[in-house]
């Protein structure tokens, strides 16, 4: 365990305790499975060979990372993470480039987003930059999972769980972080197609006070419910509304967009603000600093109702909705299903022209050697070590 470099967050950390990259142990595994054909691919099915994981307790502070072979994990039956859910996770992308050069998408932010997760659920602080760089070392040692595709990319899962081996409800004294590799190909089944929605104030995602901002298991647990009666009603995913104004909020598991003609009469791209509500999310963010810089019109944050979004379909003001995230990137929202009535959102051969150009903007920065936006002004990545470096390995 190295000396503290104070890049941990909140109450837990104590010097001397950190995590540290320069402890990683790597054992590789002796099997390596096939790689799965990415036409056909499931999102979240398949993993690569290994994974990383990082144990912690009060007592001894964070012990030696180990990336070791993709298996199993044991846990006490009185886990606090099964019982009580002390648990968070993470989601973010390795891209591999033109030039053969594997990425990752803006970690910093994500740990930053951890961390916040982390000191809400009374889980320990870690070093921010220790952690990426063992997802670093991880996704080197499995850099060939990584999708040679446009399309395609390699999912990283991070995930930190409460161990403690009690039944009090109480700040854990045991904990696990570990992390999981996933090549992805589109995350809906119907690809580029926009998506439709359930809008009803009959179920709630997030209120403020709450965890909505982080991001936690029992978010997306809960929603499971609703996502089913979405679908017994036609529609693929939820709009979430919050309030009796029936503020819009989250679409399914991403940040939600408007471009439209504002009240005023102004070109605008608008998003619902954090006010603890919502998740801030790393492409949300990566969309509105792209927009800001093109300076071609209003870019708000600001609170959406659905009296707003139907008033503005009745006058032709609305251009294109879209949902935003890790896993979907950009997808556009054809039609909602909202007090019995269809309202549908013009949405251009499935995929409107904001979104498209969005999509190949990021995508541009995230797999083109040479994007044609704004990689360094981004600052979006950190490369990972070419394939002929071959890192310190031992347990073989």
């Amino acid at each position: 365990m190295g000396p503290h470099k104070g890049a941990c967050s909140a109450p837990f950390c104590t010097p001397c305790l950190t995590l540290t990259a320069a402890d990683l142990v790597i054992e590789l595994s002796q099997t390596h499975k096939a790689k799965p054909d990415l036409t056909n691919l499931v999102f979240g099915t398949v993993f690569s060979d290994h994974m990383l994981t990082i144990e912690w307790t009060s007592n001894g502070g964070w012990q030696k990372p180990h990336i070791k072979p993709f298996g199993n994990l044991s846990f006490h039956p009185a886990c606090s993470a099964m019982h009580y859910a002390v648990q968070l996770f993470e989601g973010m992308k390795a891209y591999r480039d033109t030039d053969d050069k594997v990425r990752l998408f803006r970690p910093m932010l994500n740990m930053n987003r951890m961390a916040k997760s982390a000191e809400r659920a009374c889980l320990p602080a870690f070093d921010r930059a220790e952690l990426v760089e063992c997802i670093r070392r991880l996704v080197q040692v499995d850099r060939e999972w990584v999708p040679q595709s446009d399309s395609a990319s390699l999912y990283i899962r991070p995930t930190f769980l409460g161990t403690e081996p009690s039944l009090g409800v109480k700040k854990p004294s045991r904990a696990l972080l570990y992390v999981i590799l996933s090549p992805v190909g589109s995350y809906f089944s119907t690809g580029a197609k926009s998506v439709s929605l359930w809008a009803d104030s009959k179920y709630i995602r997030a209120w403020r006070g709450g965890t909505g901002d982080c991001k936690m298991g029992g978010n997306y647990g809960a929603s499971i419910y609703a996502q089913y009666e979405a679908v017994d009603y036609g529609c693929q995913q939820v709009l979430w509304l919050y309030g009796d104004d029936h503020q819009i909020t989250e679409v399914g598991t991403m940040n939600m967009f408007l471009f439209w003609n504002n009240e005023n009469g102004e070109e605008e791209l608008a998003t619902p603000p954090l006010d603890g509500i919502i998740l801030p999310g790393i492409t949300r963010q990566s969309i509105l600093e792209l927009t800001r810089k093109w300076g071609e019109f209003k870019v708000c944050e600001r609170y959406l109702t659905m009296a707003d979004l139907r008033c503005a379909l009745e006058e032709n003001r609305v251009k294109e909705m879209f949902g935003s995230g890790t896993a979907c990137v950009v997808s556009p929202v054809g039609r909602i299903l909202y007090q019995g009535e269809n309202l549908h959102i013009p949405c251009q051969e499935g995929f409107p022209q904001l979104a498209s150009r969005l999509m190949k903007e990021l995508t541009d920065i995230q797999v083109r050697s040479h994007p044609t936006g704004h990689r360094h002004q981004f600052n979006v990545y950190s490369t990972l070590v070419q394939r002929n470096v071959i890192p310190p390995v031992c347990g073989q």
